[in-house]
């Protein structure tokens, strides 16, 4: 069983909360947009830590992390990408990735819209954890923590950590 809070969007941005939530945490998992490197250094502190770059990310996390992340967390095959879509309104390379072998879990960052859905077409869930910074358009910042359990995916909760300010 593997507890994992999963991220996007800080943009140079994290408070006291979203580390306590990292401590009881197993991994980390932040879906792009880091906006510093500060912020990597202080997550791999916690816990393990796995990504994606994200669009408003300079060449040092850039060479860091991979546009695309694919990798398995127990028995579950993850896909990460930053800017990735949704169901139905996929980008160009998220349906490449999928549909050169569809993940059983695809995570994307980038529209600060929090989603959990499933992809019937694609036999995938789907998340998006919103935005945990203060940038961007967004009114409340939010993250998910959920448990990967051989391949089962459950006890996902929707974490809001308040009004962006």
């Amino acid at each position: 069983m593997t507890k994992i809070l999963l991220l996007s969007d800080s943009h140079s941005y994290i408070d006291d909360r979203i580390l306590d939530y990292a401590k009881q945490a197993d991994e980390i998992w932040h879906c792009g947009d880091f906006g510093s490197f500060e912020i990597i250094e202080q997550l791999e502190k916690i816990k393990p830590l796995k990504g994606v770059w994200g669009n408003i990310d300079g060449a040092k996390i850039r060479s860091e992390f991979p546009e695309v992340n694919r990798f398995f967390c127990e028995n579950v095959e993850v896909l990460m990408i930053h800017i990735g879509g949704y169901p139905g309104k996929y980008t160009p390379l998220a349906k490449k990735e999928i549909s050169e072998k569809a993940p059983k879990l695809f995570i994307s960052g980038h529209s600060h819209i929090l989603k959990a859905m499933y992809d019937d077409k694609n036999k995938l869930l789907h998340l998006n954890p919103g935005a945990c910074g203060k940038q961007g358009w967004h009114k409340m910042r939010t993250m998910m923590q959920f448990v990967v359990d051989g391949e089962e995916i459950k006890d996902l909760a929707i974490i809001e950590l308040g009004p962006k300010v």
